[in-house]
């Protein structure tokens, strides 16, 4: 196979993964710094479509083949849970299959919890809430893995994950802030136009870091249970998480006692 350049990772112990489906994608930037989520395998470049092929040089993703025999393949083609963009070959197929098996072992572990389809949300939801927010919390932004009210606590119970909400039915919560979208040191500027961001900033230090961990009340006050799943959250970065920014408070906006 030919060489690959390094994706864009948040941690070594913490890879990307597909929202919608759970299985592994390794993210990296086109020419115009927009992040696209590629297949981590290469492929045989005669068993994919040619407006499928990507290529990697340099780090950066190009939308067309190198003229090796090789050749990447974007996650959305692939992802058992979207409707296939392009023909599918019987390699392609195959793949798909695979991954619909691993989606299926991950979501039946209580290792994976699939997403919300895109514009979809669940009853009785807020109307305008950001799939993915932007959450302040221990002087850090991140960007959740799903809306406030979805996230769910990652540690081991007797035989699965934790099915209980991050979100704490009583006790003090978030507050939806506008805020300035603001650079980070070693980060490109955009234009400084204020964001949604769910704000914990006026929580306790404990309350700050439970939401970090993404655990409930009952696994916070249990920190010697084991987790199941890692932490969903990613550093917010303008550029890269810039399809997340949101401009308008959800609706009804910040509520008075900081429901998410």
């Amino acid at each position: 196979m030919s060489p690959t350049a390094p994706a864009l990772r948040v941690t070594a112990t913490s890879p990307s993964r597909c929202r919608r489906c759970g299985n592994r994608i390794d993210l990296y930037p086109r020419t115009d710094q927009r992040p696209i989520a590629l297949h981590p395998a290469e492929l045989t470049a005669a068993h994919v479509p040619e407006s499928c092929h990507w290529h990697l040089s340099g780090g950066i993703a190009h939308p067309h083949g190198d003229g090796s025999a090789w050749c990447r393949i974007p996650h959305a083609v692939l992802c058992p849970r979207r409707t296939p963009t392009c023909r599918m070959s019987p390699c392609l197929e195959a793949v798909r299959r695979q991954l619909a098996v691993r989606t299926r072992r991950l979501t039946d572990t209580g290792a994976f919890t699939p997403a919300l389809p895109v514009g979809g949300s669940a009853p009785g939801a807020d109307t305008d809430v950001p799939d993915r927010p932007v959450v302040q919390m221990l002087l850090c932004r991140y960007v959740a893995e799903r809306p406030v009210r979805g996230l769910r606590c990652v540690a081991q119970t007797r035989h699965h994950r934790c099915t209980n909400p991050v979100l704490a039915p009583t006790g003090p919560a978030g507050t939806w802030r506008l805020l300035p979208t603001g650079p980070k040191r070693g980060q490109l500027a955009l234009p400084d136009t204020p964001m949604a961001v769910y704000d914990l900033g006026h929580l306790p230090y404990g309350e700050q870091l439970r939401w970090r961990t993404q655990h409930c009340s009952a696994h916070a006050a249990a920190p010697s249970v084991a987790d199941l799943a890692l932490a969903g959250s990613q550093p917010f970065a303008p550029l890269l998480h810039a399809a997340h920014i949101h401009t308008r408070l959800p609706h009804p906006p910040a509520r008075r006692h900081g429901r998410g």
